[in-house]
Formats: C-alpha cells, structure tokens, sequence
C-alpha cells in the first residue's frame, strides 16, 4: 500500500541579529486537548533590550493537494466573537531575558480537528500597535536599536485544537518489504524520533525525522536489508516505541 502522510512544516523568518531583542517561543507545535479551551504559551526573550511581539493567528486548511492555505479567522453568525483560535494579549512586551505569556483560547465550532498557524513576530513599537509606550519612549527603544545591525526575527508554530470527542485507532500494517502506519482516528498521531540506522553501525543512521500523520492519512517506509527502523508512535498523552527490522 502506497503511504500518503501529510507532515506540517514549520514556517518562520530565518533571520537573525547581533544585537537587540532575541525571543524564543519554545516548542514550534502544541496540541489542544479536547477537554481543554485554553493553551498557555511563554515567550522568553534572551536578547539585550525589550521586545515588543504581535501574535499573529491564521486558520491553516487542509487542500486536497495535501498542503495547506492559511485563512483569516471567521466571525460567528452573532457578530460578537470569532470563531477559532485567539490570543490574550496579542501584543506583548517581553524584557531582556524575561519572560511573558498568552493565553491561546479557542471559541468556535470542534466537530473535527483544525490547525492554526500561530506567529509571534517582533516589531518596532509605533502609535497603531497599541503597545501603550510614548513617542518618547519609542523613540528611545527605535536608537538602542541603531547601535548595532538589528534584524528583528520571528517564528511560527503550529497549533492543532483536537475535536470534542478525540478517537485515536491507529492501524499497523507491517508486511515484507513495507511497514505502514495509518490513522483511521480522528486526531493527529505522530511518528517522532523516526531513525533509520544499519543493523551492525548503529551510530551510521540518517537524520532523525519527526512527522505528523492526519486523520485519514498514513506514514510508511520501505524496509531494507541490512536496516534496524525505530519511531516512537505518540497519541496524545500516551507514547509506544516500536522496532522495526529490514
């Protein structure tokens, strides 16, 4: 059986800097229980001066190409909330080697699962952000900023809210030369610390892989002579280590 498997790949911008602001969002996907509504996520920054992070979040759906497109979040029939993901606050200041959070709350319709890209990107404060700082003060911040070469980085993660009734059945097919795991659930699985090695070199492997399997898809590979397959297969809170032998 010929393996389709969806992975979502992170998205962010690959910049970096010398000096200023330097956050970290820690963990790039987190999962929402389905008896849960809301997600605290910590945004640390190690850099020398303050940020300032807008939290961006978009509807990430699913095409029947396999890739996704990202859609602004709706409004319900009643005009008064948004049906989705949100963040609170969208907008923070995080201190030099400090820490700060949003709350990720999630109001909306969980029949199935859905998948929201989450991106914190710092800025430099102006008047429209709302970031509640003077001009005064913004323009202080915008001159400890040109001391040296500033390129402010953001990242993305990904956020899955599983459905109000979460079923895991992942379905094991392992034959001669193909071993194949597909999700008949109707949640994420994911095939983390995926390892390929030789049987007799344990240390020659290629890069450890991890992919998320969607509900109705499935992850396979090929099974070699010669090649000793690891992966730990994890559904929601519990994990299983299988071994697979070419």
């Amino acid at each position: 059986m010929k393996a389709v498997y969806t992975a979502v790949a992170l998205w962010g911008l690959s910049l970096g800097a010398m000096a200023g602001p330097n956050i970290n969002v820690g963990l790039v996907y987190d999962y929402l229980d389905s008896d849960k509504r809301t997600y605290l996520k910590r945004v640390f920054n190690g850099g020398t001066s303050t940020a300032f992070v807008r939290v961006q979040v978009m509807e990430m759906r699913l095409k029947t190409d396999g890739t996704f497109e990202e859609t602004p979040l709706k409004t319900q029939a009643n005009h008064s909330t948004r049906d989705g993901l949100m963040a609170s606050p969208a907008r923070l200041i995080v201190p030099a080697n400090g820490t700060q959070g949003t709350r990720l709350l999630f109001m909306g319709e969980r029949d199935t699962e859905r998948y929201f890209r989450v991106r914190f990107v710092p800025v430099v404060p102006e008047k429209e952000d709302e970031f509640a700082q003077s001009e005064e003060d913004s323009d202080a911040y915008k001159k400890t900023l040109s001391a040296g070469i500033n390129v402010l980085a953001g990242y993305g993660t990904v956020f899955f809210v599983r459905p109000r009734q979460a079923r895991f059945d992942t379905r094991i097919e392992n034959t001669g030369n193909r071993y194949t795991l597909r999700n008949d659930g109707n949640t994420v699985v994911v095939v983390d610390e995926f390892k390929d090695c030789a049987s007799d070199a344990p240390l020659d492997c290629k890069p450890t892989t991890k992919t998320h399997v969607l509900p109705g898809k499935a992850y396979g590979f090929d099974k070699l002579a010669g090649r000793l397959y690891r992966l730990t297969l994890v559904e929601g809170h519990e994990q299983k280590t299988i071994e697979v032998k070419g």
